[in-house]
């Protein structure tokens, strides 16, 4: 039904408004009596032996929501109902930011694929944990953060430092966000020197707390080899948890869509199908050199059960969707997990 006949009336408007459309009535039917109940029996699929242990959380399915569907945290109990394993939220900053201007989400519909250069557009990180603090459900949050444009990358490690500090006791882990396309010069942030400081930043801070909580690094499918080799190392040094991999791409290889359209849409990251390939060989490397010595969470054009497999396969612990949420629907949890 939703791909039938839900989304073709869906993909006739502007896709930024479908966004706060759809998140709008999803928060209405939340607050409906016996609304959540019916939703959950209906998209939750409850078994032991599809839960996972990863860095010290356990999870209750491998599948989670990826960062930028809910940035400002505005609906976790409603997504919650659809069945995720944990939701990532962001990507926050200290400060409230508009983002770039509009228009600034696209959707490539042959290709099942979205290009976005949204901006870390979001309400500001106290705003997300004034909502987090009221949450009713009990699904994993992790807190995606990251830098405000105004701020130059020299005192970036203060903007992370403070979205860790602030989001510490509402989020279950972190995602270090250095890897947008979107935000001028933050890829230069995964260069060795200025990662290597920030996460070793972040993990001083997280080792002061009485319980230290997971922090993911979230990196960019377009690095070389060297590159990944210097993000395994740099994992190993700071002793940091896990990678995210991977954000989405600024390649346009392979694309069904006409190129007169794609360079009418212009800059922006690329996610979806396109994806699929590069980000589960980038999971692939990362646990082959590694030799497996940190925990992956896989995203990149995840959008059936044989998608997340490829990526479980690869090396990944945990997934997540995003583009795939958009084109297969509320079930897509559901039937991944049916797959798996």
């Amino acid at each position: 039904m939703y791909k039938s006949i839900i989304r073709p009336i869906l993909f006739r408007f502007d896709p930024e408004k479908v966004h706060h459309w759809v998140f709008f009535w999803i928060r209405l039917f939340q607050k409906i009596p016996f609304a959540p109940k019916l939703i959950q029996s209906f998209f939750n699929v409850k078994r032991n032996d599809l839960e996972r242990e990863v860095f010290g959380i356990r999870f209750p399915n491998p599948v989670g929501l990826a960062a930028g569907m809910d940035k400002d945290a505005i609906a976790i109990d409603a997504l919650a109902n659809f069945g995720f394993g944990f939701i990532e939220i962001g990507t926050l900053t200290p400060k409230p930011q508009e983002g770039n201007p509009k228009k600034r989400l696209f959707r490539l519909i042959p290709d099942e694929a979205i290009i976005n250069r949204m901006g870390f557009n979001n309400e500001g990180v106290e705003t997300a944990v004034k909502r987090l603090k009221k949450r009713k459900s009990s699904v994993i949050v992790a807190g995606n953060i990251g830098k405000n444009k105004v701020t130059p990358n020299k005192n970036a490690v203060d903007d992370y430092l403070i979205n860790f500090e602030l989001l510490f006791d509402v989020v279950d882990f972190f995602a270090v966000n250095v890897s947008s396309p979107n935000t001028p010069n933050l890829r230069a942030l995964q260069d060795k020197e200025p990662l290597t400081k920030l996460l070793n930043a972040l993990q001083k801070e997280n080792n002061k707390k009485d319980k230290r909580k997971p922090i993911l690094l979230k990196i960019a499918p377009d690095l070389t080899d060297e590159q990944l080799l210097d993000i395994i190392n740099i994992v190993k040094e700071t002793k940091i948890d896990g990678v995210i991999a991977t954000n989405t791409t600024i390649g346009r290889t392979n694309l069904k869509v006409s190129k007169i359209r794609v360079a009418e849409i212009g800059d922006g990251g690329l996610s979806g199908k396109p994806l699929a390939k590069r980000s589960t060989e980038v999971i692939r490397f990362l646990a082959e050199k590694s030799n497996k010595a940190f925990p992956i969470i896989g995203v990149g054009g995840v959008h059936t059960a044989t998608d997340a497999k490829e990526k479980l396969d690869a090396g990944a612990d945990l997934v997540q969707v995003f583009t795939g949420f958009i084109y297969e629907g509320p079930s897509i949890v559901k039937s991944i997990l049916k797959g798996l």
